[in-house]
């Protein structure tokens, strides 16, 4: 499994619209076959700055992704509300799915 976790450094004035200037983009993602998740956080200590996790199946379903219509949109489309280029993870995991956080077991 492909693992991506990216920080996006939006403007002030477009932070709290970025759940929608994003929605788009988002939808498109979360309805590729090969992406097994792709979910927004924003940051408490930062309110300009929001996190992506995503995960891919594959090189292939990653490939597909990055090659998309609506990831080539999201290329011209979200420059305009960053105040700088986002920054990432990537790496290839050997799991599926999310590990159980053993250390916080929940009886």
């Amino acid at each position: 499994m492909i693992f991506i976790t990216a920080k996006f450094l939006i403007k002030p004035e477009y932070a709290d619209q970025w759940p929608e200037l994003s929605k788009d983009f988002t939808e498109a993602t979360r309805a590729e076959p090969g992406c097994k998740w792709f979910d927004w956080s924003r940051s408490v200590d930062n309110p300009n700055e929001y996190v992506i996790v995503e995960a891919f199946e594959d090189d292939d379903a990653g490939v597909a992704h990055v090659t998309s219509d609506h990831f080539k949109a999201a290329q011209q489309n979200f420059p305009q509300y960053l105040a700088e280029t986002p920054r990432i993870v990537n790496f290839k995991v050997p799991q599926d799915d999310w590990s159980a956080l053993g250390e916080f077991t929940v009886e």
